[in-house]
């Protein structure tokens, strides 16, 4: 009795095309300078001000960053992606990325309204140069959160984790 003709694998054009068209739902982060920023006791400072300005002002209160265009990349983004902070030259903290929607900044211009998270986490320090806009940052390469790093690395005051980094002790 003879088994079944097998079926051919396709390995043409027509099945890579097919897989690459496939969305895939992974996720991607941006990184942006926080300008003016001191450290993220200030960036924490200065959003808890305008959440509680927005509030006073009878709207919702959230944190929330303006930027001239909407990133290609939104869909992978808002499904589950955060917004690392440069802060002095170093990715020092991240915040989650709830939603990127069209809105209108404080002078009335057109933008892209990304929504955050409040919560601030701090992740391990990664230097950065400065650059203009965004960047796109793969999960596989985000810093890790410092909480995740375990030891007192978290409640280490941040001056002091960075001096001892500087000095290769961390």
């Amino acid at each position: 009795m003879s088994s079944p003709p097998k079926r051919k694998r396709k390995t043409g054009r027509a099945s890579q095309r097919s897989a690459a068209s496939t969305p895939s739902r992974k996720t991607v982060h941006l990184v942006k300078l926080a300008v003016g920023i001191r450290d993220v006791e200030h960036l924490a400072t200065l959003q808890r001000q305008r959440r509680a300005a927005m509030r006073k002002a009878g709207k919702r209160p959230l944190s929330r960053h303006f930027t001239r265009n909407r990133p290609r990349r939104a869909d992978e983004i808002v499904a589950g992606g955060s917004i690392y902070w440069v802060i002095r030259g170093a990715i020092r903290v991240r915040q989650r990325i709830l939603a990127i929607k069209p809105g209108v900044n404080a002078e009335g211009a057109s933008r892209a309204e990304i929504q955050l998270h409040s919560a601030l986490v701090r992740v391990a320090p990664r230097p950065l140069r400065a650059f203009q806009g965004w960047r796109y940052l793969e999960a596989v390469d985000a810093p890790p959160d410092l909480v995740d790093l375990g030891g007192d690395l978290a409640e280490m005051p941040a001056k002091m984790a960075e001096e001892l980094r500087v000095l290769g002790l961390l």
